[in-house]
């Protein structure tokens, strides 16, 4: 490919895939990421942005406005993209790389602690601390739960596998309680 440079990094870790669990050691590890995480400047790079990737699961068009932001966004908060070393948390597979709203990684994150045993509000209490999620405007958050709900429900299909099941139950539950509040 002749003027395309690209550059890729290795670093071998020790360390193990984060355990998501109520309770788990892990939880502050992950938590500080997605601090240091929102603290980082997007680079000025080709990345698909959150509006436009959640636009076909909102109720309204109009909500996924609310997606919008220069923030870096991970997006994928599997817990196998995220190794805990002795000190901390580190994100692998940038697959899913987006820029948006800085509040949408902790949205994103609240549904694995969901899947991974956490009541809607635990999770939601998890992410609370975090100085990206204090700015979430309430009815973006409905529309991000519901989005996701709709976007765990396409990833499962007709026959979801028990992983993706999971998640959608997950999505599904977290978008009940946003209901719920309302």
């Amino acid at each position: 490919m002749t003027g395309v440079a690209v550059d890729l990094g290795f670093e071998a870790i020790d360390g193990h895939h984060a355990d998501y669990s109520p309770g788990s050691p892990d939880l502050p590890k992950v938590t500080d990421a997605l601090r240091e995480l929102a603290l980082l400047p997007c680079p000025d790079i080709e990345l698909r942005h959150a509006e436009q990737r959640l636009a076909h699961y909102v109720a309204d068009s109009a909500d996924a406005e609310a997606f919008a932001g220069d923030a870096l966004l991970h997006t994928d908060w599997n817990n196998h993209n995220v190794l805990i070393t002795h000190n901390r948390a580190r994100l692998v597979d940038w697959g899913w790389a987006t820029r948006g709203a800085p509040w949408l990684d902790p949205a994103h994150w609240v549904i694995w602690l969901i899947a991974a045993g956490h009541t809607p509000s635990d999770a939601e209490e998890s992410v609370s601390l975090l100085p990206a999620w204090a700015w979430a405007p309430p009815r973006a958050v409905d529309a991000f739960a519901h989005a996701s709900a709709n976007l765990w429900k396409e990833i499962a299909g007709a026959a979801p596998d028990d992983w993706t099941r999971n998640l959608l139950d997950a999505a599904q539950h977290w978008q009940q309680h946003r209901i719920d509040r309302s």
